[in-house]
């Protein structure tokens, strides 16, 4: 499974229509609301690459009042657990 992370700008007085309209996307797993430069944080999740493109540059940034988008492929995907393993000194609490 790809993991792409979608950076939105979205017109200031769409982002809430904006959010909802790509949440409604096949392929958008999640759709945050974010604060500082950019609007939304979306994650598409699809079986190939060429899913990616379609979700994103045919769906996403069609999308009415997606102004532009910076999208991220995620090679490695770490879970708390894993990370707590990472860190860890071999020490049992």
């Amino acid at each position: 499974m790809i993991t792409a992370i979608v950076f939105v700008h979205a017109e200031t007085a769409r982002i809430p229509e904006v959010a909802e309209s790509i949440a409604e996307i096949d392929g958008v797993s999640e759709v945050y609301s974010v604060t500082g430069t950019i609007d939304l944080i979306v994650l598409v999740r699809a079986r190939r690459n060429e899913e990616v493109a379609e979700i994103v540059s045919d769906r996403l940034n069609k999308v009415p009042g997606v102004v532009d988008t910076e999208t991220h492929i995620a090679f490695r995907a770490l879970s708390k657990h894993d990370l707590e393993a990472a860190f860890s000194l071999g020490y049992d609490e």
